[in-house]
């Protein structure tokens, strides 16, 4: 994410280069830094979501946006805040690589509040977007064939990001230009208790391949079948591996195993002074950085920067990122928020869906996303019977534990409603859209929710 002329997100701004006379890191200060600052401690309360759309043109959806269109309709928002970056209930706006839209919402207290500030700040979005003609889709990846290219292709993050993936084949270019997401973010537990931290690591973990399956919304790329129903997570699987699959689950504490995941991954760009390319040598870890190899030692500041560039199914910010799911169409994002936030923060629910994916587990072979559980659930979704069956469970937990959060009646609906629709008939949003391509009423995007 990189900020546009209005948009300014936390953790991708351009940092100077690293100042001269700096203490160089050591492994242990680094492991020690990344323990800290990635797992916030404390009883679980802060609510947040990331929603990522698709620009789309309803005058010609298979034309690509042109960036003024972007930046006329980003223009016309109301931000405020005390930098004028954010919209009105404290949403702030980037633009992907491809001109994808992600609100990312701020931090609230607990489900409601989140719901209700990103739907206020989601309206006035919509709302911009349609005075200049243009629609917000909720898909996984780009479904239709239309030209992908690089709307920030000027910044060295990107460039760097693009060389470095592009070695490897065309999965870090499509998941650039042509993926969305929902991403559910919360506090990353206690010391103890039902909510220990450790037991929330392990749920958020087990729980993936259900998310996947249950919300699975991308058939399809350049206008096709691709014959996955998460293509979006197909892609994730195949790109690198030192930053894409889960850390290793032989480490008891996930402080200990996220650190050792974070020094053992590739340096995909070096910050340097302007003008100066950011690309990294090729094959330096940030461990080997720190034991000499790269071009000057490395500095604080650019061990968080790396940690930025690092996209696991779940990614430790002080809070936990879930980062699995497919981009919903209209308000399907609050029915991902509601079930996972029900299912985490709410013990009993928590103990039912443990059990529930314990037999979904895989102890041995590839981690997630390139196990068997998780490729499954990519391609078949919940017509694969063990995954249904968990994901019914899951639902049935969180509908729960919503009928015990005050307020939370509308809420449960949504979650009941969206289980009778996929899981309970083997179906997810992706079969919509095969549906819709196979009976040839499908000529432009789905549409969204009416502004």
């Amino acid at each position: 994410m990189i900020p546009t002329s209005r948009t300014t997100p936390p953790d991708r701004q351009s940092t100077p280069p690293p100042p001269t006379g700096v203490t160089p890191l050591t492994e242990s200060g680094a492991r020690s830094h990344v323990s800290g600052v990635c797992f916030k401690i404390g009883p679980p309360r802060l609510v947040g979501v990331e929603v990522e759309w698709f620009v789309h043109d309803d005058r010609c959806p298979t034309r690509p946006v042109r960036p003024d269109q972007l930046h006329a309709a980003l223009d016309s928002l109301p931000l405020g805040g005390p930098a004028g970056d954010s919209l009105p209930s404290g949403s702030r706006l980037t633009l992907e690589p491809g001109g994808q839209v992600e609100l990312s919402s701020p931090p609230a207290d607990g489900l409601l509040a989140c719901v209700d500030d990103t739907r206020r700040d989601l309206t006035a979005l919509r709302a911009a977007f349609a005075a200049q003609g243009l629609r917000l889709t909720g898909t996984g990846t780009d479904p239709l064939a239309r030209p992908r290219r690089m709307v920030l292709d000027h910044h060295p993050r990107y460039l760097a990001m693009e060389r470095f993936f592009d070695s490897a084949g065309p999965w870090g270019r499509i998941m650039m230009t042509g993926t969305a997401s929902v991403q559910v973010c919360l506090d990353a537990g206690d010391t103890g208790g039902p909510h220990a931290m450790e037991r929330r690591w392990q749920l958020v973990h087990r729980l993936g391949p259900v998310l996947v399956a249950a919300f699975a919304n991308s058939p399809l790329l350049d206008g096709k079948p691709t014959g996955h129903r998460s293509t979006r997570q197909t892609v994730w699987s195949r790109m690198d591996p030192t930053r894409t699959l889960a850390p290793a689950p032989d480490h008891g504490d996930p402080r200990e195993a996220w650190a050792q995941y974070v020094l053992d991954a590739e340096v995909l760009c070096m910050q340097r002074p302007e003008g100066l390319p950011w690309t990294a040598p090729p094959g330096l870890t940030f461990r080997d950085w720190i034991r000499g190899a790269g071009e000057r030692p490395p500095t604080l500041a650019d061990l968080d920067y790396h940690r930025t560039t690092l996209f696991p199914p779940v990614r430790p910010h002080g809070h936990l990122e879930l980062r699995m799911v497919d981009a919903q169409p209209g308000d399907g994002w609050m029915v991902v928020a509601a079930l996972v936030t029900a299912l985490l923060d709410d013990p009993v629910a928590a103990d039912t869906a443990l059990a529930a994916l314990e037999p979904l587990e895989c102890r041995d072979g590839p981690r997630p996303p390139r196990s068997e559980v998780w490729r499954r659930a990519a391609t078949l979704a919940v017509a694969d019977p063990e995954l249904r069956r968990a994901a019914l469970t899951c639902f049935a937990a969180a509908d729960a534990a919503l009928g015990r959060l005050p307020g939370a009646g509308w809420l449960r609906t949504a979650v009941a409603e969206f289980a009778e629709r996929y899981p309970a008939r083997g179906r997810c949003p992706a079969d919509d859209q095969l549906d819709a391509l196979r009976s040839g009423t499908r000529r432009t995007p789905p549409e969204e929710a009416a502004p």
